[in-house]
């Protein structure tokens, strides 16, 4: 068995959404060997920061958070698909090509992967292809951007998959990935009430 971790690393000058500094995390230390006898440090990190699971509130008033998760959603086991020739969106016709199944948890590999900084062109699935996972029951759809859709009115393609209650995961890193079938462990930080949380993502191959 093989462990990929597929999730971005936390630190100061990470990669955050539109280079907004206010999504940049801040971590301090708060007491050394010099001042104490522990070291002990904290985090200041916004909930969509870095590898992150949305809830159904964070487009949707009155939608669940992540307490009413059901771990099975993120325990699973998941199918990646290569999407890496597509220069701007996933859409129905990407999506019709592969084989998704009643249940499925998709990971979705583009360029994206490949890029050190934020990309204000990212690859992102559009509201057909939302549509298109919505109608075929998918139980979840990650991507490797930090938003699964760009520059849509009413961020219809969120509501749309968090509407039927369909898990997303974004700010996935996939460059190591094969196209295949894997194993995805993705469990949110536990935060009653949040709207979204950080996940340390992985995916196990022959499993």
């Amino acid at each position: 068995m093989k462990i990929y971790d597929i999730s971005m690393p936390i630190h100061s000058a990470m990669t955050v959404y539109k280079n907004k500094e206010e999504k940049r995390p801040k971590l301090e230390i708060i007491r050394d060997y010099e001042t104490s006898s522990a070291f002990e440090s904290k985090i200041s990190l916004e909930m969509h920061t870095g590898t992150h699971l949305d809830m159904p509130l964070h487009m949707l008033e009155g939608g669940k958070t992540i307490e009413a998760l059901d771990l099975e959603k993120v325990i699973r086991p998941c199918k990646v698909f290569d999407f890496t020739a597509l220069s701007e969106k996933i859409s129905k016709p990407d999506l019709e090509k592969k084989q998704i199944e009643i249940g499925d948890f998709l990971l979705f590999k583009t360029k994206n992967s490949y890029q050190q900084d934020f990309d204000f062109e990212f690859v992102y699935l559009d509201e057909l292809g939302a549509s298109y996972l919505k109608e075929k029951k998918v139980v979840g759809v990650g991507i490797d951007a930090l938003g699964i859709e760009r520059a849509q009115s009413n961020h219809v393609t969120h509501k749309i998959l968090l509407g039927a209650e369909v898990i997303i995961l974004e700010g996935l890193r996939l460059a190591k990935i094969q196209e295949g079938e894997y194993f995805l462990i993705a469990p949110p930080l536990f935060i009653p009430e949040a709207e979204a949380a950080p996940v340390r993502a992985l995916l196990l191959e022959n499993f």
